[in-house]
């Protein structure tokens, strides 16, 4: 049996062991499902991890909406077409908790995934990733592809991307507080640092997805998420201490997303009881020591 990864160069599939990780040269997922399914059948691929995806932070989301819909949509879409039609035997697809609404109740429960409006900020890649849901869904209904979805919060670590306008959360609180410290420069941060988020470590993320591959069968999304939520401005505070800065850190105020998104996560303690979540401490050192040393060569 052969893996195929999308995206594995990125900060979830780099992560991830598998069999096959293309470039977007050799598997580009803009190309015709026809193409990519030629290219599935030639190399044997049985399973795919569909982590590839245009992903960016709050300031690129609220910037480019078309751009991050109109190049996901045909991305997950010629991707699960070629898998159907190469008779891949499982698809595990990669979803993200802003597909929530913006006023669901909390924790986040996938039967709310539907019922409401996603949050103006992201709203664009929301309903795509609801899309690739629905699209696994009615794979599975009409054609019987074991196709399934898992939800994870906020993912960082390794080989994230850490561009100060395109980058998620950490990855860019990373890079500003290093520029800030070389700079001798104030750490500026968007938005008032009140909201509060749930943040995994991407080797826990490759753990628990080589598990789903292996297992977890149903049509329901899987949730992955441990059980803590942190402070945007107490993040900042830790990922300054960690690097020793000792400046001023600054908030804009100019734009939040949503307050906070605790997820459910009792289906993953059921069927993975024991399994334990890196800290974020520990995640944290880890990413900044990379990054530092890496400095050169990281997306930025």
């Amino acid at each position: 049996m052969t893996t195929l990864v999308t995206g594995g160069s990125g900060l979830v599939g780099s992560a991830i062991e598998a069999d096959l990780k293309p470039s977007s040269k050799e598997f580009n997922l803009m190309m015709h499902p026809e193409t990519l399914a030629t290219y599935i059948r030639e190399h044997g691929v049985t399973k795919i991890i569909h982590c590839a995806a245009r992903v960016g932070g709050i300031k690129a989301n609220s910037e480019r909406l078309g751009d991050f819909y109109y190049e996901n949509i045909i991305m997950n879409s010629h991707l699960l077409e070629a898998a159907r039609r190469s008779k891949v035997e499982k698809v595990v697809s990669f979803l993200s908790t802003c597909i929530f609404p913006d006023d669901a109740t909390y924790p986040l429960t996938t039967d709310q995934i539907h019922l409401g409006e996603p949050h103006r900020s992201n709203y664009a890649y929301a309903y795509v990733k609801r899309m690739l849901e629905v699209q696994s869904r009615a794979y599975r209904d009409q054609n019987g592809c074991n196709f399934v979805t898992v939800v994870p919060c906020n993912i960082y670590g390794p080989h994230d991307n850490f561009n100060l306008e395109s980058g998620h959360v950490i990855p860019s609180l990373i890079h500003k507080c290093y520029l800030a410290k070389q700079n001798n420069t104030d750490f500026e941060i968007w938005g008032t640092g009140k909201p509060y988020r749930e943040f995994v470590y991407s080797k826990d993320v490759a753990h628990i997805i080589k598990w789903v591959l292996e297992n977890y069968n149903d049509p329901e999304p899987f949730i992955i998420s441990p059980d803590e939520e942190i402070n945007i401005a107490v993040l900042a505070q830790e990922i300054a201490w960690r690097m020793g800065f000792d400046g001023n850190i600054i908030f804009n105020q100019e734009l939040d997303g949503q307050h906070k998104k605790p997820s459910d996560n009792s289906k993953l303690k059921s069927l993975l009881p024991d399994y334990k979540f890196v800290p974020i401490e520990v995640g944290l050192t880890k990413s900044i020591e990379w990054f530092i040393e890496n400095y050169e060569d990281a997306r930025k």
